[in-house]
């Protein structure tokens, strides 16, 4: 009976400890940490976090949405299905300088304006979502990320109080323009980009939506206001560290401008010949029709097979058109069916379309693809006439 009676005094005294070590200071600060993008695609849009410091207590640690959960069941799998589950990270502040001014990426700080009370909420709320079973969250490109957890987070702690102001140089625009702004348009980043998402990404975000990006956490949070009063919510910003180095841009030869134009070029000369010689050059048409088929296929799958917000309405389908696959047998006969010459008058019609779309504004495309898509509309023209005769 002594036995448990002490095992229970020390367990008691050691949560009383825990739990005083875990209370902040009136001293402490909360800030969000804003790290500017890499040189990598994964890098590109930047990265937010929460840095409590509270030197009383010797804390010093930076609270981070959107660690990968290498260790999931099926990793790849559900990554692709967009049903991974990413982790709340947690590190010291010094071991995250140094990773990020090694890789020569800025860190901005905002110290925000926060009573005793919501500091300890905060990272209250943080310690318990830190725990095994509430580090997982279901990662959202667009509305549920590093960047738009910070703003959440944020608010939930000051009962959604905050009033979120547009900064001084802000400019309504799509999602596929906010992301455009940050990558190169002729990058083969951009034109993956620009491949699986869909059509849904070219409405007009709202002025809150703006946060899925971590430089405009900054911006909405440095002219943001709490409270009642209408308190600044940043009551001092840091710069921790500057980007010293400018990132080269890539080469515009291995661009996907250029490898298409190259290829498209091909495409066209290879036609040429095979009109002036009256004969097909199987081979390309087998080729083309199996690439744009297969593509089709994977956009198919990515916008009804997978999680993915972003991927729907994608009508990159109009010129990777999946059924393209299902015809490839009729280029193999000497004389095709009347059907498939149809068929590839209506290929040349959803080309149109697709150039429609892109005039009117209900999808953008990848620059790249304007070689290929011209090579394509000449080379269906083609196999048009040739069928025909």
């Amino acid at each position: 009976m002594q036995k448990i009676i002490l095992l229970v005094s020390i367990i008691f005294f050691f949560n009383v400890s825990v739990a005083q070590q875990l209370k902040l200071s009136k001293n402490a600060e909360i800030s969000v940490l804003t790290v500017g993008p890499g040189a990598s695609l994964n890098d590109a849009f930047g990265h937010s976090a929460f840095r409590i410091k509270d030197r009383q207590n010797n804390i010093d640690v930076v609270y981070g949405y959107g660690e990968y959960d290498f260790g999931a069941p099926n990793f790849y799998l559900k990554f692709a299905q967009g049903k991974l589950n990413y982790l709340l990270s947690k590190t010291d502040f010094n071991r995250f300088y140094n990773i990020y001014s090694y890789f020569d990426r800025s860190i901005y700080e905002q110290v925000l304006n926060l009573t005793t009370e919501e500091k300890q909420k905060l990272f209250d709320y943080l310690i318990f979502n830190y725990k095994p079973e509430n580090r997982g969250y279901l990662y959202e490109f667009f509305f549920d990320n590093c960047a738009t957890k910070i703003k959440d987070v944020t608010n939930a702690t000051l009962n959604n109080t905050i009033i979120f102001k547009k900064p001084a140089d802000f400019k309504d625009a799509s999602f596929r323009t906010l992301i455009h702004n940050k990558l190169n348009k002729n990058s083969w980043g951009s034109f993956g980009i620009d491949l699986a998402l869909g059509s849904v990404i070219d409405r007009q975000a709202t002025t809150e939506d703006h946060m899925f990006l971590p430089e405009n956490i900054y911006k909405f949070f440095e002219v943001a206001s709490k409270g009642p009063n209408g308190e600044a919510l940043v009551k001092q910003n840091h710069v921790l560290y500057a980007k010293k180095n400018k990132w080269k841009s890539s080469s515009f030869v291995t661009s996907p401008l250029c490898i298409l134009g190259i290829l498209g070029l091909l495409i066209l000369f290879i036609t040429y010949k095979d009109y002036n010689s009256h004969k097909q050059s199987k081979w390309l048409d087998l080729t083309l029709f199996s690439v744009t088929g297969c593509i089709g296929i994977l956009i198919l799958l990515l916008w009804f097979a997978t999680d993915h917000k972003g991927t729907h309405q994608n009508y990159n389908l109009l010129w990777a058109f999946a059924l393209n696959v299902l015809c490839i047998p009729q280029l193999l006969k000497n004389k095709v069916s009347l059907w498939f010459i149809k068929y590839i008058k209506l290929l040349i019609i959803l080309l149109c379309l697709l150039v429609l779309h892109w005039t009117i504004g209900v999808q953008v495309y990848a620059i790249g693809l304007i070689p290929l898509l011209i090579a394509l509309f000449v080379r269906y023209l083609f196999l048009v006439w040739f069928y025909s005769k």
